[in-house]
């Protein structure tokens, strides 16, 4: 679930460079929100995917 949330992040994080700024930002807050629950993730030991 981890990952096609990542997935769909990735999307439309690149459609927020495409489009518009304001969109961006946000979808670019998002994305370090989901890098860094990866990342406590795999520090944690928990699987992942």
């Amino acid at each position: 679930m981890l990952y096609t949330i990542a997935v769909i992040l990735i999307v439309l994080w690149i459609l927020g460079l495409v489009t518009s700024a304001t969109m961006g930002g946000f979808i670019h807050l998002l994305l370090v929100v989901a890098v860094i629950i990866l990342l406590v993730r795999l520090i944690q030991g928990r699987r992942v995917l």
